[in-house]
């Protein structure tokens, strides 16, 4: 088998910088994604919770994001897994990069004509594993092609383009028109989204597809925290800032509808991604560039958690519509730092450039694992634990432990 010491070139690493055309074909096809992802999840599956079973609506939407969440699980580590060992004339990740977006537009156009919530389940669970797909190729492509002393900056790249996502998913689903419109003017923008990757990609090809033993595949899963401490440390702090963010961002669209009183809470919602947007804009390129330069990774993650731990503070002793502007204000700066830098660092802990995608998928659990979870957690402190108060401080305490445990890693800076 071949070793990574005399590898091919698709699992060299890589020392040619990227070029500004590559780099916004990855970023394009990442805001395709989250589009998909967080139209529905901030606006479109609450809207539809709330005309299907009004009286019941926070459980409904709890557990459609819930078992969605659950299918991501495991479907961005096996699917990375399967993209590492993927050998066509075309590279690795460029198949299941197309495959993810066509599957994903077939979920969302699932959605736009679901009327009772076993179709909403059916149609977000495709969405969340062909979009799985999707983003564990095109994760994995940044440390294939992208040296580390250009990853800062090509993470904040990527942080912008969860943002940017979130704007233009939220807005499609805002402006467009109904529930079911919205639905498919996102499955538009995620196809049209991934094009240009695939014609610049450069995606090389595997000169020799990895031996596959069904038992090592399947264990391969588990990276062993003992093993890989540095690996282990960066999971948990991601899983806790994600949690946090989780916890957070949930039930925004019923926060501004009951908890501050909003009367138009799906373009209040537009507003404050607007504004959430445009702070991590202003904060993700150029910390990640400042990230290089310092060589230093873990003081930016640390100080974005505590700025983000506070914005959960604000959300919770200020519920007005004012409070919600400071919050998504603090909240932005906080994500853009810590979304850019804490790309990098993580890139610089993987144990094996042969699994890469797989152990970017694992690390990808820390980000959905809190889907699932914080539904269990939001809907019984919102109904009987105190609601939105209880919900923020919660979220803001789970974000500083994190901030604080990413000191834990010791191979990086």
């Amino acid at each position: 088998m071949t070793t990574e010491s005399a590898a091919p070139h698709a699992l060299a690493e890589p020392v040619v910088p990227v070029r500004g055309r590559w780099t916004a074909g990855v970023v394009l096809a990442n805001v395709g994604v989250f589009a998909a992802w967080l139209g529905p999840i901030q606006v479109l599956l609450a809207k539809q919770s709330d005309a299907i079973a009004p009286g019941n609506k926070e459980f409904v939407f709890g557990l459609v994001t819930g078992v969605g969440a659950a299918v991501s699980v495991v479907a961005n580590p096996l699917f990375g897994a399967i993209s590492d060992r993927t050998r066509s004339r075309f590279g690795r990740r460029v198949p299941w990069v197309l495959a993810g977006a066509l599957g994903g537009a077939v979920g969302l156009l699932v959605l736009a004509g679901a009327g009772a919530v076993a179709w909403m389940l059916l149609g977000w669970c495709l969405v969340q594993l062909f979009c799985n797909a999707l983003l564990a190729a095109i994760t994995a492509a940044v440390p294939d092609r992208v040296p580390k002393l250009q990853r800062g900056v090509v993470g904040g790249w990527v942080a912008l383009a969860q943002t940017l996502g979130a704007l233009v998913g939220v807005g499609l689903a805002t402006v467009v028109g109904g529930v079911g419109v919205g639905y498919i003017a996102c499955a538009a923008f995620l196809l049209v989204s991934v094009i240009p990757y695939l014609l610049i990609s450069g995606d090389q090809q595997l000169t020799e597809r990895p031996t596959l033993v069904w038992r090592e595949f399947f264990a391969g899963f588990w990276v062993s925290p003992r093993r890989f401490p540095d690996f282990g440390w960066a999971w948990l702090t991601r899983f806790l800032l994600n949690l946090g963010n989780a916890l957070g961002t949930l039930y925004l669209f019923f926060y501004l509808q009951d908890a501050v009183g909003y009367d138009d809470p799906d373009t209040g919602v537009l507003i404050l991604t607007a504004i959430y947007s445009l702070c991590v804009i202003l904060t993700a390129v150029g910390s990640g560039s400042w990230s290089d330069h310092l060589a230093r990774r873990k003081v930016f993650v640390t100080w974005a958690g505590v700025v983000m731990a506070l914005g959960g503070v604000v959300l919770a002793i200020w519920p007005t519509w004012s409070g919600a502007l400071v919050g998504a204000v603090i909240l932005g700066i906080g994500f853009g730092v810590y979304l850019s830098v804490d790309f990098a660092l993580l890139t610089e802990v993987l144990p094996s450039a042969r699994d890469r995608a797989k152990d970017l998928g694992v690390i990808n659990i820390a980000n959905s694992l809190p889907q699932v979870i914080a539904p269990a957690i939001a809907a019984p402190v919102v109904r009987f634990l105190g609601g939105y108060p209880v919900l923020y401080v919660l979220a803001a305490a789970v974000t500083l432990l994190g901030a604080v445990l990413v000191r834990q890693v010791k191979s990086v800076a």
